[in-house]
């Protein structure tokens, strides 16, 4: 008697996104402007202000442009909020951003 055979399916599906490359890091946030991006959730508040204290011993004259600017990145604006934000990021002189969800 044969081992039964069946059919299988993949379980991942295929992709649904196109990949992209990223942009190389900054080699020096000195004097750059570092905007934050955040979804108003758990403790995020804490861990920006953190990140800003270590970055600011680090690069001098590192300046933050904080997430309040933006709007909540999941929130029910959260279309608009991500289509405004190409826009708001070059009006700001972003040069750099964190994304965060908290801790």
């Amino acid at each position: 008697m044969s081992e039964p055979v069946y059919e299988v399916a993949w379980p991942l599906g295929k992709l649904a996104y196109e990949t992209v490359s990223l942009a190389n890091p900054a080699a020096d946030l000195s004097g750059k402007t570092v905007c934050e991006l955040w979804d108003r959730l758990f403790r995020g508040d804490e861990m920006f202000q953190g990140v800003r204290e270590a970055l600011s011993r680090k690069y001098p004259g590192i300046k933050f442009v904080d997430s309040t600017n933006f709007g909540d990145t999941v929130g029910l604006k959260r279309q608009e909020v991500i289509a405004a934000l190409p826009e708001k990021l070059r009006g700001l002189g972003c040069n750099a951003v964190i994304s965060a969800v908290g801790a």
